[in-house]
């Protein structure tokens, strides 16, 4: 308990949080930073992010998000819908949601606390009845406790002191969780997970840290019975001090002179119980899980054959099952949190997952293909797919017989005979 309590730790965990004031009785920081797994680690989110699964399923999450465009849509009376550019949401969340970042940068900081902390905030700053930016909070600051008339409470801890936040100035999306009041902290709640893998990652480490080519013991000539075989302390000191020299990794491959009867005798070690890949690697599949990433999504190339084959169903599988929980969440709760009462049936946000194909060119044109030979879309929409300027008559739209415009479908068809 005492190594919990060093100066050093306490000093690391505030300059964690970026300077926000903490007190004796705010419980999340305590929990988080010295919640001890059965492993003997000390798990949080700063420790967690060290270990390269974490890592990578975090970036691979957060980064897929941020990158697929965000539209805002009207619905229209027949039923199909248009971009609605004219509307004050628009610019602020497709556009510039504040002076600071993207569009991009600024879903990525939401889908990253998702992943991290069960939870993002954000608040809305409102010039009188109007949006005019969104500011993604430290989810880490945030308390939030649910008063006695049912309304939620939210104080934001920062650098002035502590303020609260009213519940209509605040976006919260919230991840997995049981309570309805906030989601649950996915490296709080498998620390004993994360905390194996630490382990693993810290043993493997120390085995080559130590040097596998000094691995063995030494004998010493004679038998007990006349003390031969036995040094003396100072002895000992002087033959740990020189074997120092021949130690960890740097070292590996020095010539060991040995005297005094001394004798040499290596253990042999197999270099995969050595590194422990075997539970190396299913640390890996099991933080894989905690983050419904496929494990090949991360390099995790093992057991490849249970996966789909083709990159397009790869994509597909990873857009159903991993992302798509993800979308819907912050889509409802945008449309839920950023759009009035009254707007709800004709505006609404949606991404735009067609940007996953945009690295399968094959795909792509299936895609196209599809749509030219049916007549749901037409060439000059493909072009601007494609970042094209527009072509005289691209606007038509064709099917496949015979590739004709649809106003022409259903008419006769002209005898040539009879014509003038």
């Amino acid at each position: 308990m005492a190594k919990l309590w060093k100066p050093g730790r306490i000093r690391a965990a505030l300059q964690q949080w970026l300077g926000v004031p903490v007190g004796l009785t705010d419980s999340v920081f305590w929990k988080e930073w010295f919640g001890v797994s059965s492993s003997g680690k000390t798990v949080s989110v700063d420790a967690a992010m060290r270990l390269s699964t974490v890592w990578a399923c975090v970036r691979l999450l957060s980064e897929s998000v941020s990158t697929l465009p965000i539209k805002l849509y009207r619905r229209l009376p027949d039923g199909s819908r248009e971009p609605a550019t004219d509307h004050p949401l628009y610019r602020v969340l497709c556009r510039s949601p504040n002076i600071e970042m993207t569009p991009q940068r600024f879903m990525l900081m939401v889908v990253a606390s998702i992943c991290l902390r069960g939870n993002a905030f954000i608040e809305k700053k409102m010039i009188g009845n109007r949006l005019v930016a969104l500011v993604p909070l430290l989810p880490q600051c945030m308390t939030v406790k649910r008063l006695d008339n049912g309304r939620l409470e939210y104080r934001y801890n920062e650098r002035k002191g502590q303020r609260e936040i009213p519940e209509k100035r605040l976006l919260h999306i919230r991840g997995f969780g049981i309570d309805g009041i906030c989601g649950m902290l996915p490296i709080t709640t498998g620390r004993d997970i994360f905390g194996s893998s630490m382990s693993a990652e810290e043993a493997a480490a120390k085995v080559f840290a130590n040097g596998l080519q000094a691995s063995g013991f030494l004998t010493v000539e004679g038998g007990a019975a006349q003390g031969a075989g036995t040094l003396t302390k100072e002895q000992r000191d002087l033959l740990r001090k020189s074997l120092e020299e021949f130690s960890s990794s740097k070292n590996a491959g020095k010539t060991m002179v040995l005297e005094a009867g001394l004798k040499y005798q290596g253990i042999t070690m197999n270099p995969e119980d050595a590194q422990m890949l075997e539970t190396r690697a299913f640390n890996v599949e099991e933080i894989c899980r905690w983050f419904r990433v496929p494990p090949f999504m991360v390099g995790h190339m093992t057991k490849q054959s249970s996966w789909a084959a083709s990159v397009e169903a790869q994509n597909l599988h990873f857009l159903t099952n991993s992302l798509r929980p993800l979308l819907v969440n912050i889509e409802q709760e945008i449309n839920r949190g950023l759009i009035d009462v009254y707007e709800t049936e004709q505006v609404f946000v949606e991404f735009s997952v067609e940007g996953l194909l945009r690295a399968d060119s094959t795909g792509r044109a299936s895609f196209y293909i599809s749509g030219l030979t049916h007549g749901w879309i037409n060439r000059n929409e493909v072009r601007r797919l494609e970042n094209l300027p527009p072509i005289p008559g691209g606007e038509l739209f064709t099917v496949q017989a015979a590739m004709v415009s649809l106003e022409t479908l259903g008419q006769p068809v002209p005898d040539p005979e009879k014509s003038p």
